[in-house]
């Protein structure tokens, strides 16, 4: 089989949709880079997961076209081509997986033109920042491409705010809903599933306290450097 690891990579990592509760029927879809090779594989738009395998991933190129695979490749696609040029290539950062889904307290924030705030060190763990949300788009880029022009909302989000995509893994577009990436298609489900949990975490506390303050930047600061930093010391050292 063509394209084997990214294949066997985006299929193990499309699997993990239903299993972490991160979208219903065919609302999601992740994709695995090879960044040397220029491609990507995809899952096919709209085929349930229990129907999915790694010989139906779609590869596409970063010029967004189908380099191999019988399907049609996710309707998200340019999305994804975006993300990986400017994000992977351009800014050189580590990303080799990107998964969009539509889980239900991510869109709700998404739904609600809001950030996710940072109120407690689950989310520090991962991001020092607000989960960022971007604008609607304009009815101009939606009639020009659509799918293209969500990818180029996040970068210019991500450009305005002067948001670094290595450190910041996962956005929310606005009236829609996340995408995430990570240095494998394995580890951005993982982005996923933690953007999910503290997006229903936030809501709760506002739902406990509606006037709740984002966490103090210093323990922010603490728990994303003892995981993340130069002298990060959270899990096992490395052999």
């Amino acid at each position: 089989m063509e394209y084997k690891t990214i294949r066997e990579a985006a299929y193990e990592a499309n699997m993990q949709i239903p299993e972490q509760h991160l979208a219903l029927y065919t609302w999601g879809n992740v994709s695995a880079f090879d960044k040397a090779a220029g491609v990507f594989a995809i899952k096919p738009s709209g085929v349930p997961y229990p129907e999915l395998t790694p010989e139906s991933m779609v590869i596409v190129d970063l010029d967004g076209k189908v380099v191999d695979g019988s399907l049609r490749p996710s309707s998200d696609t340019p999305t994804h081509v975006v993300l990986y040029r400017e994000f992977a290539v351009k800014d050189g950062a580590a990303i080799n997986g990107i998964i969009h889904t539509h889980s239900s307290y991510a869109v709700s924030w998404a739904q609600a033109l809001r950030p996710v705030p940072l109120f407690g060190t689950t989310h520090a763990d991962h991001i020092q920042t607000e989960v960022p949300c971007t604008p609607y788009l304009s009815e101009a880029a939606v009639k020009n491409d659509y799918e293209r022009e969500t990818g180029n909302l996040i970068v210019s989000h991500f450009r305005s705010l002067s948001l670094n995509p290595a450190e910041v893994n996962m956005v929310l577009v606005g009236g829609h809903g996340p995408f995430c990436w990570g240095a494998t298609a394995d580890k951005a489900v993982y982005n996923a599933a933690v953007l999910e949990e503290v997006s229903r975490m936030a809501l709760n506390t506002l739902l406990l306290d509606p006037a709740a303050k984002p966490l103090p930047a210093y323990i922010v600061d603490k728990h994303y450097q003892r995981k993340h930093g130069p002298n990060a010391y959270y899990g096992q050292a490395k052999k």
